[in-house]
């Protein structure tokens, strides 16, 4: 018995494990429904077509659809492992023509990329959903005079402590300056001075503040008030900042293009002793009407953000509804990327082919965004060690994947992981900034 004989046995047991088990078949000799011919197995030879009835269960539905989606057989059990642990083989099986005995890989790419998105859609959903519960929680406890209190105390514990540490800033800074002998003294006894009042101030401000809060009993209401209105709010002030000099520059012009358009015609009679009056018509300042179309063009381009950001604080789960609507689209985008970054840095080996670079890229990205899915849904908790060895497992795949597929040597594959790694890095992140961007456009 051959190798592959010991595979292919190998993977039909995992796949009597993993799929249901299949009834006998009593259907010899009967006409295919499709095309006729008389059966001999569950499948008919000439068409291609099942020869069951197709009677299901609901369970069994939901199977279905989850075997054909994930394509859960034998080959699975055999390519995930390679995948995460010996993803240099698996490269080299794929380069190699030996396809068969894995799942397709662009399959597997896409199923990841599913399951990255949902856990990532998730995550951020849960997270804001968490804080939100834990802002509404201490919004509510301010109703009660006892939540009151604590929050008061908090408040001027927190403002005590930041009185101390402001002041022996000061004190440090002030002694530091007069170990100068060149220094102004009396300069240096004015900024402690004044650094000493703001803190002081800052300081009393801040217990008056709590004392207000403790002795309002609408405290409450108000900070729910607030915390409801809170996106409404950030909106409106994003809409009312300057982002930069050319608005108030284009409200100027756009000043002088009204008072353009609205005399802009003119008409000059010239008399002539001979000939009877020319009358000629023309525009005023023709120039400037136009350098001021063109600044208010400009300032137009630039309040998109403005007002796409705006909207996307006002009502942040429509800007994540479209960001992750398009997310899966570009994320495509990353197997060209690196499967060009991978053809240029094997350059020299010409029996390597795009297609082999982008077989590569495959199960580069199926491993990324399977291992951050699995970190997107873990308890809070295990997230910053999990999140560790994410980031340390990722180049390590990396080195394997080169080191094993294309048989680079240590240091070459240790080179070649680094370029690939930062080419990598820097496409995604290039990609998810102009995901936002574009996003907010979409507002």
């Amino acid at each position: 018995m051959t190798t592959a004989d010991l595979e292919t046995a190998v993977a039909d047991s995992a796949a009597s494990f993993i799929s249901p088990k299949k009834k006998p078949f009593t259907h010899k000799g009967e006409p295919c429904k499709n095309c006729g011919t008389a059966l001999e197995g569950w499948y008919c030879y000439n068409c291609g077509q099942n020869a069951d009835t197709h009677h299901r269960s609901i369970l069994h539905l939901l199977w279905e659809a989850i075997e054909g989606m994930f394509h859960l057989d034998g080959r699975l059990a055999q390519t995930l492992p390679l995948l995460f642990f010996r993803p240099g083989k698996l490269a080299k099986d794929y380069m190699e023509g030996r396809i068969v005995r894995h799942v397709p890989p662009f399959r597997t790419f896409l199923v990841a990329l599913l399951l990255f998105i949902f856990a990532a859609e998730h995550a951020i959903h849960g997270m804001r959903h968490q804080q939100e519960l834990k802002e509404e929680k201490a919004a509510e406890q301010l109703a009660t005079p006892a939540g009151r209190k604590a929050k008061a105390d908090a408040m001027r514990k927190e403002a005590a402590d930041d009185r101390a540490e402001r002041l022996k800033d000061a004190a440090e800074s002030r002694d530091e300056d007069l170990k100068d002998p060149d220094s102004d003294k009396a300069k240096v006894a004015k900024d402690y001075a004044d650094a000493v009042k703001e803190a002081e101030d800052s300081y009393a401000a801040t217990l008056a503040e709590a004392a207000a809060l403790e002795n309002n009993p609408n405290a409450g209401a108000e900070a729910l008030a607030k915390l409801h209105n809170r996106n409404a709010s950030a909106a409106e002030q994003i809409r009312g900042l300057d982002f930069s000099d050319s608005e108030k520059l284009a409200q100027g012009s756009r000043k002088i293009a009204d008072a353009n358009v609205a005399g802009q015609q003119f008409n000059v009679v010239i008399p002539d002793k001979d000939q009877p009056p020319v009358k000629v018509s023309g525009k005023i300042d023709e120039a400037k009407s136009e350098r001021a179309g063109h600044a208010e063009g400009k300032a137009e381009a630039k309040n998109w953000f403005k007002d796409g950001l705006a909207k996307a604080v006002a009502n942040p789960d429509y800007f994540l509804l479209v960001m992750f609507g398009w997310a899966h689209r570009l994320a495509v985008l990353l197997l060209p990327i690196i499967g060009l970054s991978l053809a240029v840095i094997y350059l020299n080996k010409r029996r390597y082919f795009i297609y082999d670079h982008l077989l590569v890229a495959t199960n580069l990205l199926s491993f990324s965004f399977l291992t951050w899915a699995l970190v997107f849904v873990l308890p809070a908790a295990l997230v910053p060690p999990a999140l560790t060895i994410v980031l340390l497992w990722g180049p390590i795949n990396l080195f394997q994947t080169l080191r094993g597929g294309y048989g680079s040597s240590i240091l070459g594959a240790l080179l070649k992981t680094f370029v690939v790694w930062t080419a990598s890095v820097t496409s995604f992140g290039i990609l998810v900034a102009g995901l936002m961007l574009f996003t907010l456009s979409q507002m």
